[in-house]
């Protein structure tokens, strides 16, 4: 374990143009020294600094990681990093252009537009760890960017298309838009037709319950039992659905979809839930990664 880490906050530019914001942490150890990468992706409606998500990549390079957390360019978060203040991002959101923001942080990372100038970052070694709806992108970008070499996802979706209500669906059909509500602030905010276009016209390279069966790489699911947002049985889905040879499910009990934890998140302490979840996920990356 290292005593100190050093951070790096910064952007790149998305395949729009748009700013990916991340924070770079890295141990603070020997010049040169040359370090494998986890990159972290946040769910719907989420963002990098959320709840206790920076403690966690505290904890990932004090055991000798260097961590890529980032903003989706089109999460709607922009450079005040806590609110939802860009909404015209949020409403055009799609996992395309998700999966393809991971495809420039990789890109950047081996161009070294993404880097520190005290550590080595190795692109040969790169886990890839999402919450949500990251860990459904999480899954197919395992599949589709031969760099990565782990893989965890913490309460996954196993197939986005499914996730939309038919009352979404006629909202999308009569209106063009339908409207999410984030449940922590009370604001509303649209959501375009194109968001569940893009899942379906591009599900073969989409989807996660698809896309799983390409990924050979070590890879542990995890989800909470008692999860109100996405059932367990998805990340049972994906399990099953994995070809890989060296794979683990673990479903944490008395833990919902954030492992009880919220935002924000003020608490000396992990929950047990969060801790559990944290120490199996670390255990995987130093087991595989390291």
């Amino acid at each position: 374990m290292y005593s100190s880490i050093s951070k790096i906050i910064g952007k790149i530019p998305s395949t729009e143009n748009l700013p990916i914001h991340y924070d770079l942490l890295v141990p603070v150890t020997t010049a040169g020294t040359v370090l494998p990468v986890i990159l972290f992706l946040h769910g719907f409606k989420g963002f990098k600094d959320w709840g206790a998500f920076p403690d966690v990549y505290e904890e990932f390079a004090r055991s000798g990681f260097a961590v890529v957390a980032f903003n989706m360019s089109l999460n709607g978060v922009g450079e005040g990093m806590f609110e939802f203040d860009e909404p015209e991002l949020f409403r055009r959101q799609t996992l395309s252009q998700d999966l393809k923001d991971v495809g420039s942080v990789i890109s950047a990372i081996k161009d070294k537009s993404l880097s520190s100038d005290k550590v080595i970052l190795d692109t040969d070694r790169v886990g890839i760890l999402g919450h949500s709806r990251g860990g459904h992108t999480a899954v197919t970008a395992a599949a589709e960017y031969s760099e990565i070499q782990c893989l965890v996802t913490w309460a996954a979706v196993a197939d986005y298309n499914a996730r939309w209500s038919d009352e979404m669906k006629k909202d999308w059909q009569t209106k063009g838009f339908t409207e999410i509500k984030n449940s922590r602030t009370g604001e509303i905010l649209p959501l375009d037709k194109i968001t569940f276009d893009d899942g379906i016209e591009h599900a073969d390279q989409l989807m996660a319950i698809k896309r799983v069966q390409e990924i050979y790489i070590p890879s542990m699911f995890i989800a909470g039992k008692d999860d109100e947002a996405v059932p367990v049985s998805e990340t049972e889905k994906l399990y099953r659905t994995s070809p890989a040879y060296d794979k683990e499910i673990r479903l944490i009990d008395n833990a919902g979809h954030t492992f009880q934890v919220s935002h924000p998140f003020e608490d000396d302490d992990f929950p047990p839930e969060f801790a559990e979840v944290l120490d199996l996920t670390e255990g995987w990356f130093l087991e595989h990664l390291k």
